[in-house]
């Protein structure tokens, strides 16, 4: 049968972070591939020109000359965007970017969904290696830069296709889940936690999208499902599949013989099989939250058959994803880590692990609410509880504060207050650039500084270490010893 013939692909806001591993995919397999977007910085920017693919910048319907065979849209497009207003004029091709990935990527695999409210990007990235290190040649598109894979994405030729399973909507054409495009024949489910607001406007709608997902599961397939969340064990029963639960707790398929404890080199811990069978493991990161959400990746890989020895090599050479703990570089004494939680849950997952990984340091956290949820006041009691982990908090502003009600947003004046009078110092302030002078203004020697956004915070990690650095007058901080 002959190959089929390229298409010429344009994707509407191309430098999303799984829009631009899908070009960069779409490329490799010989498609002619355009794009446009805002100014793009790295890592998407460099992913799309190591690809050789060169955005038009801004969004104009003229970007659509010559006509394209194939539109792919980003969930980031509005439906009066001008391109996807030309699009719909030309009566173009069109698909979302999940839609895509199923087309051209899925159809002859078994794929491999990571979902879940929590860690799909460190879990993907972990998945991926695990195949990768044991031969199996896995294909994978992931929403962050895994540190050992070199790259968000990779076609593979191997029978698994390992993808982040995001649970926010696909398009403006298509509200729902991305995740249920992917064909699932393997899920791991790590959490079910209320996010999203501005798509599921209460927690049993988001709870409804992932027990779809469970349901496209065929009866051969594997659900891998945290066994500690009520939540989620209520979604595994509408798998038609068989399902293996992980966790903490004694009733689980998969569990730890003791608390993970943390290493010089990351998080080590005991795993027992349902038969007793018992194996040491250890990460190269940090996080009992880690070693949880590797205890998934454990039970499918063994599933699978993936010789154990192997697959505890790929744990232990597992360096994570970028901007997940990520050291951006020490100066001075202050040890500058940069971080993506957003969500109080996440937020206390991430101090926690910093307080193993760097014990006995002061902690000061730098927070933006960056999404259109992290903004919202009925996070208040979980950023109070998630906060008390560190020793000083500085609020960046509610990044989305127009669109949010007065009555639906955070007070961050009023989380400040609480935390002060739980014993931590707490200040909001005006900007970014307010953040960074207190910082600067707040550090010294011995500190560990995080920064916590699901966005770039106006790069205000790489900003921090570089004024930490000039300031005492070395050369552009190298990242430390974890």
């Amino acid at each position: 049968m002959p190959a089929p013939q390229p298409l010429d692909i344009h994707l509407i806001a191309i430098g999303g972070t799984g829009m631009a591993p899908l070009a960069c995919l779409l490329a490799a397999d010989g498609h002619r591939v355009r794009g446009s977007d805002a100014p793009l910085y790295p890592p998407m920017s460099a992913l799309l020109e190591r690809a050789g693919i060169v955005p038009r910048i801004g969004y104009d319907a003229a970007h659509l000359e010559p006509r394209p065979d194939l539109v792919v849209v980003g969930n980031a497009v509005r439906r009066d965007n001008p391109e996807a207003v030309e699009a719909e004029r030309l009566e173009l091709a069109r698909l979302s970017m999940p839609e895509a990935l199923a087309r051209f990527f899925l159809a002859d695999r078994r794929p491999l969904v990571v979902a879940g409210t929590h860690g799909k990007t460190t879990t993907s990235a972990l998945a991926a290696w695990v195949w990768t290190r044991c031969g199996r040649d896995p294909g994978f598109l992931i929403g962050g830069v895994p540190l050992d894979l070199g790259e968000s994405f990779r076609r593979g030729g191997g029978a698994r296709f390992v993808v982040e399973g995001d649970e926010y909507n696909a398009a403006y054409f298509d509200r729902g889940a991305k995740f249920l495009h992917y064909r699932p024949d393997t899920v791991l489910l790590s959490s079910v936690e209320y996010d999203h607001a501005d798509l599921y406007p209460d927690p049993g709608t988001l709870v409804e999208a992932y027990r779809k997902l469970a349901r496209l599961l065929p009866p051969a397939g594997l659900l891998v499902a945290c066994g500690d969340s009520r939540e989620v064990r209520e979604v595994a029963r509408e798998a038609r599949s068989p399902s293996v639960f992980y966790g903490a707790g004694a009733d689980n398929d998969v569990r730890f013989l003791e608390p993970p404890r943390a290493s010089a080199a990351g998080v080590r811990f005991t795993v027992v099989e349902r038969d007793g069978a018992r194996f040491e493991l250890g990460l190269g990161v940090w996080g009992e939250h880690n070693a949880t959400n590797a205890l998934a990746v454990w039970a499918a890989a063994r599933h699978e058959g993936l010789e154990p020895e192997q697959v505890a090599e790929a744990f232990a050479t597992f360096r994570g994803v970028a901007r997940r703990q990520q050291v951006v570089g020490e100066a001075g004494g202050v040890t500058v880590v940069d971080d993506f939680a957003h969500h109080p849950t996440a937020v206390a997952k991430t101090l926690e692990a910093l307080r193993s990984r760097f014990p006995g340091r002061r902690l000061v956290a730098c927070f933006e609410p960056r999404s259109l949820t992290a903004g919202r006041a009925f996070f208040l009691d979980g950023y109070r509880s998630a906060f008390r982990a560190a020793d000083e908090v500085l609020l960046a502003p509610i990044y989305h504060r127009d669109r949010l009600s007065e009555g639906e947003r955070l007070d961050l004046a009023t989380l400040a207050d609480d935390l002060a009078r739980a014993g931590i110092q707490a200040e909001p302030l005006s900007s970014v650039e307010a953040v960074l002078e207190r910082a600067l203004e707040r550090a010294r020697p011995g500190d560990l500084v995080v920064t916590m956004s699901s966005g770039s915070f106006g790069g205000l990690a790489g900003r921090l270490a570089r004024a930490l650095a000039g300031r005492v007058g070395e050369d552009f901080p190298t990242p430390a010893a974890g």
